[in-house]
């Protein structure tokens, strides 16, 4: 089959929800990948940050294959024991931060979410919910209700009730916003979706002594940040951040779709039998892959690589604005989790594109912006190859009046 075989079948026959850039993917290694015909791409992607380790890492397949042989799903799922997940929860009661005892095991971060909403309102017996203007927390109709960006919401109407917004790093936006119908506030250590956005280093501290003085939780979404993706392996335990539930997701499984969220004693202990539940939770195959995942992570001190790398692409970025301020506004992020900022969103429309056509794949995020955020492990050289051709795109496009 070709790629126009497989562009014809898709756009015939799949729920048309993404406008797909016109290429096929069939296989891939490492920090790239290969369409139907051969041709490779440097992928700065990382799957939207799930593929953590690259493509098809070693690790991984090995976990898949070891696990598969042994069982994919237990029976009677959650009703019965198995030795892959209690292996996972060893790992991560290592890298959690300490006050966060308990973990339950999603398919995904917008179940993740989803979840750690309606049980802070149980746990509370509060109704409201604060979020960020510019959040991104998922899909679902719960998640998107509490999404702070009204074009992942307000088509969606009658949303979910009880939802507020406040802008994001703004403590005393926040307080006036708190008062004792809030259950939760939910809020994103850094804001991918909604633009890379990094808030003051006091932010988050100061928003967990506002929550816990007016007796309402924090659930912080580490799903894009979480497992390295800043440098850390969570932002929320660097900055010594006491949150009452931590989602997880992404870069947890290298690729395989598994989540998670984490809870205080205190909240384990108000949780009951019944509140929650789900087919896998914690299926024996997802659970082995995140182990071996996060083993990888700790042994190869990835946390230090990030750093290193963030700060190495940080500065190139710098540089290319200040090279080309006719069209970028503003370059920001924390790690591998990076952002350029046009000035205009089809400036940013046709980088994307022209990099496509030289071999590198970016995601272009809330119209003016290109996020970059590759394989965790990504080398040096693979690096400075993906920036070259971003360099060059740049000297292209600025050549081109009629875009700017």
């Amino acid at each position: 089959m070709s790629s126009l075989d497989t562009f014809k079948i898709e756009d015939s026959l799949m729920v048309r929800v993404f406008k797909k850039q016109k290429i096929s993917i069939e296989r891939g290694a490492g920090v790239y990948v290969w369409d139907e015909e051969g041709n490779r791409f440097l992928d700065f992607t990382a799957g939207w940050g799930v593929t953590s380790l690259g493509h098809s890492h070693p690790v991984v397949l090995q976990a898949l294959i070891e696990q598969g042989k042994k069982i994919i799903q237990n029976p009677n799922s959650g009703l019965t024991y198995s030795p892959a997940r209690a292996n996972l929860l060893s790992v991560l009661r290592e890298v959690l931060p300490g006050h966060l005892t308990h973990v339950f095991f999603t398919n995904s971060g917008a179940e993740a979410n989803d979840a750690a909403i309606k049980l802070a309102r149980k746990t509370t017996g509060r109704t409201d919910v604060v979020s960020a203007q510019g959040s991104f927390h998922g899909r679902t109709i719960s998640t998107a209700s509490a999404t702070g960006q009204s074009k992942h919401r307000d088509k969606f109407n009658p949303l979910m009730p009880n939802y507020r917004f406040v802008a994001y790093n703004d403590l005393a936006e926040l307080k006036r916003s708190l008062d004792k119908n809030v259950a939760a506030v939910i809020l994103e250590p850094v804001q991918g979706e909604g633009g890379v956005r990094v808030p003051s280093e006091d932010y988050l501290p100061q928003v967990e002594k506002l929550c816990h003085g007016n007796g309402s939780l924090l659930i912080m979404d580490e799903i894009q940040t979480g497992f390295c993706r800043t440098g850390p392996m969570f932002m929320t335990g660097s900055l010594g951040v006491k949150a009452d539930f931590m989602t997880m997701a992404k870069g947890i499984a290298g690729g395989f779709p598994l989540g998670a969220f984490a809870v205080s004693d205190w909240v384990s202990q108000k949780i009951q039998i019944g509140d929650h539940g789900g087919t896998y939770c914690g299926n024996p195959l997802g659970c082995a892959v995140a182990h071996a995942v996060i083993n990888y992570l700790l042994e190869n001190r990835i946390a230090e690589h990030v750093q290193k790398m963030g700060a190495a692409a940080m500065k190139r970025l710098s540089d290319l604005k200040a090279g080309h301020p006719d069209i970028i506004s503003d370059t920001r992020g924390k790690g591998l989790l990076l952002l350029i900022d046009f000035h205009k969103e089809s400036i940013a429309t046709k980088v994307k594109d022209d990099c496509l056509d030289k071999g590198l794949l970016v995601t272009q995020t809330n119209g003016t912006g290109i996020r970059i955020f590759p394989a965790l492990n990504i080398e040096k050289q693979e690096l400075e190859e993906g920036l070259n051709i971003f360099e060059q795109v740049l000297a292209l496009v600025t050549n081109k009046s009629s875009i700017i």
